[in-house]
């Protein structure tokens, strides 16, 4: 009897040293090598992304050079880049800039890209076809991209027709149905109009945090800065869900509907 009870104890320690002390020191060593395999990607990652700030014809090449020849097109689809517009560009350049160890640099790039590509409409579709090929079978940044270049050409008064058939091609080319690009069109013109409806001096003067009194060189410096802080950021979105960059762009379009109304009041 007394053999028994302790075979059973026996088998009973040896259980529970494979359940709790093996498992977990194979747990502990899954999730260490998981955090070493991301380090080392992130390692790898922006390692492979400096090497094309090395010149305009590396960086060109790229997915990000693609994008920002696009974003070009659409900005100067309607014959000019509005003030918010070019503001916008401004901060992704910021941010795409600042993961790179050159960032100037990489910058200067970019701005000579897309001064050079704002200059013809005509290969557009040839340049989003390129891009979608870069862009293997990642189905969700073909949204974010896309859903980047509608808010741009939709953050100042709305899409034109002129910006809406550049989109449109762009949408095609990279495998976006028609549905889907009318669903994300619809959903911005929703929230415009709900937040214009809204808009009262009273709320705007709240949105900007300025006070009547303020002159326009202060509520200007506080538009700025709000839009700085809530504009949709293309390196942000990649690691969050499609409604990252609708939220954002409801956002900054509330912030430069404030900015309109107030204008208006001291004009």
């Amino acid at each position: 009897m007394k053999l028994k009870k302790w075979i059973f104890i026996a088998i009973l320690l040896v259980i529970l040293y494979y359940t709790f002390i093996v498992n977990t020191l194979l747990t502990l060593s899954v999730i260490f090598a998981s955090i070493v395999a991301v380090k080392l990607y992130k390692y790898y990652s922006k390692k492979s992304l400096n090497k094309l700030s090395a010149s305009k014809e590396l960086f060109r090449q790229s997915y990000l050079g693609h994008f920002i020849a696009l974003v070009a097109k659409v900005a100067k689809a309607d014959g000019r880049v509005d003030e918010l517009e070019a503001q916008l560009i401004g901060m992704m350049f910021d941010d795409i800039s600042k993961v790179f160890d050159e960032k100037e640099k990489t910058r200067a790039i970019m701005k000579e890209i897309f001064n050079e590509e704002k200059q013809r409409l005509d290969d557009t579709k040839e340049i989003a076809t390129s891009l979608n090929k870069l862009l293997g079978k990642s189905i969700l940044k073909r949204r974010q991209f896309i859903s980047f270049l509608i808010q741009l050409a939709f953050v100042d008064k709305g899409i034109s027709s002129e910006e809406d058939k550049v989109l449109r091609d762009i949408a095609t080319q990279l495998n976006i149905s028609a549905e889907v690009y009318d669903a994300i069109v619809n959903s911005l013109k929703q929230k415009m109009k709900s937040n214009q409806e809204a808009m009262t001096p009273k709320k705007a003067y709240e949105i900007l945090g300025v006070k009547e009194s303020d002159d326009m060189n202060t509520v200007k410096k506080a538009y700025r800065k709000l839009v700085r802080e809530y504009h949709p950021d293309i390196i942000s979105s990649q690691d969050k869900d499609e409604s990252y960059i609708e939220e954002a762009t409801a956002k900054t379009q509330e912030i430069n509907q404030a900015y309109q109304v107030i204008k208006k009041l001291h004009s």
